[in-house]
């Protein structure tokens, strides 16, 4: 297949393009190369006869039109977006003008060129999407793919809406959408704002460890290389129109995940042990969702689809990448807002 993968540079992106390359499929990556872009994601595939790259922004409708009609794309994977709920808190109108109007111009140009091409058969739209759009689980339940939208934060509201869009191009004008929604993705090119890279990165640097509030909110945590055969998994074979929910099987609470980071610094980096002793207790996010936790159930017994790595094995796999890939992330942290507290403009006072 040729795909369109928007947001190819970055963290999940980035994973599907190697993931795909790697199986043989021609991919074109369009992406904006906004802040938490970044080409060395790439690297693994860069010089690959299967892999292009077109710099250009899902807002722009004519750069869109172009880039379906040079590469005649056989799907698209859509994962562009803007994704840090601390970011949306301080600065909502590039998530509503990224996520919403810029998934509204992508569907529009798809929409264009499916119809243009003669609505090929083989055709797919598929949109990656959260579980952060459901809002906030109690101690017990899970999501699936009928639960009821309700979302908390800026960010998952304009998830939430790109969602529906998706839902109504394919409703409305027979585009042939697919739409996914998973838990919380971790592991290697991890974008080093996000929980996971800041624990890893102040623990080696002895910094202080950020916990919200006090550190019992829970996810349901999916290895990003799993999400991505997930996703190519859905694209091949799920059934138009059909929602999946894909989960990681992986719950924890992000204190006892963060006790377990700290733990596996211990083992490989002796030297600064105990690690958990940098813990340090924050002001909890405004806002903030109690737990998400996905079954999986319909991905599993349709598209005989499981998640194959468990939470110890991939946040072993993730710290071992960040040690060994300190140029990456050392790249990265002049980046605006990279290790500053975002996300408190809308506490209460």
């Amino acid at each position: 297949m040729k795909l369109l993968v928007t947001g190819g540079a970055g963290f999940i992106g980035s994973a599907v393009v190697r993931l795909a390359v790697a199986r043989g499929h021609s991919v074109v990556n369009l992406d904006a190369l906004t802040y938490a872009a970044c080409l060395d994601n790439l690297a693994p595939v860069a010089g690959s006869s299967l892999y292009a790259f077109e710099k250009a922004d899902i807002r722009d409708r004519p750069a869109l039109d172009r880039i379906f009609a040079a590469h005649q794309p056989d799907a698209v994977l859509h994962l562009a977006a803007e994704s840090h709920v601390d970011r949306s808190i301080d600065g909502p109108a590039d998530f509503i003008d990224t996520n919403i109007t810029g998934t509204f111009n992508l569907l529009e140009a798809a929409r264009h060129y499916w119809l243009a091409s003669s609505r090929p058969e083989g055709f797919r739209f598929h949109h990656v999407s959260t579980d952060e759009v459901f809002g906030s689980l109690g101690a017990e339940g899970f999501f699936t793919e009928t639960t009821a939208y309700a979302p908390n934060s800026p960010y998952s509201a304009s998830k939430a809406a790109s969602d529906h869009l998706v839902r109504a191009w394919g409703e409305t004008y027979g585009l042939p959408v697919l739409l996914t929604n998973c838990s919380n993705n971790y592991g290697p090119y991890h974008f080093p704002e996000k929980l996971v890279p800041v624990v890893i990165l102040n623990a080696l640097a002895g910094r202080p460890i950020p916990v919200y509030g006090a550190g019992d909110n829970i996810r349901d945590w999916l290895y990003v290389e799993d999400h991505a055969d997930a996703l190519l998994t859905v694209l091949q074979r799920g059934e138009i129109g059909r929602t999946y929910a894909i989960g990681g099987e992986n719950e924890a609470r992000n204190l006892d995940l963060v006790r377990m980071i700290c733990a596996i610094m211990d083992d490989l980096r002796p030297e600064g042990a105990p690690h958990d002793r940098l813990i340090t207790f924050v002001a909890d996010r405004p806002g903030h969702d109690q737990r998400y936790a996905i079954d999986p159930a319909r991905i599993n017994r349709e598209l005989g689809w499981r998640p194959s790595v468990t939470l110890e094995d991939g946040l072993r796999k993730t710290v071992e990448w960040f040690l060994a890939n300190a140029p990456w992330w050392q790249a990265l942290q002049v980046r605006s807002g990279v290790g500053t507290r975002l996300g408190l403009t809308g506490a209460a006072p």
